[in-house]
């Protein structure tokens, strides 16, 4: 995949802009010239013919989506634990990956508690909801082999 003679470069497209409900960005392969595939006349006199392609990626595009909605969830609930605007909240990190490493949900509630110390409303909702969500996650981490 390093030699760049004979297989195309790759050209990330712009990403669509946040809220337009896009896929997110795309990578278009560059065929080398004369390659098949670039028209009936062979090589274009407009440049090169840009293919979508399918990109490989190191972790698994369903556990990816998983955590996202749950890091977009977490902002939520402690949005309305802290009864502010996300950029208020108080600067800490909820590892979710540390807590897949911790052996028993008793861990990671205590785990979880010690960072919500300064939340003086209720937390117990949060955390239980919480271990829910990542019970059965892999971590990103490790990243599976196919």
């Amino acid at each position: 995949m390093a030699d760049s003679g004979t297989a195309g470069a790759a050209l990330a497209a712009p990403a669509p802009g946040p809220g337009s409900g896009g896929p997110g960005p795309r990578v278009y392969f560059q065929s080398p010239p004369g390659a098949a595939g670039e028209g009936p006349g062979g090589a274009d006199d407009e440049g090169p013919v840009r293919r979508q392609g399918k990109v490989t990626v190191k972790y698994d595009r369903k556990e990816l989506r998983k955590r996202l909605n749950l890091e977009e969830w977490i902002l939520e609930q402690l949005t309305r634990l802290y009864d502010c605007q996300e950029e208020e909240i108080p600067e800490l990190e909820i590892d979710v990956d540390e807590l897949l490493d911790m052996e028993s949900d008793d861990a990671r509630a205590a785990r979880v508690k010690e960072l919500l110390v300064d939340c003086y409303k209720p937390t117990e909702a949060f955390i239980s909801g919480l271990l829910d969500k990542i019970r059965g996650m892999q971590k990103l981490s490790t990243p599976q082999k196919k």
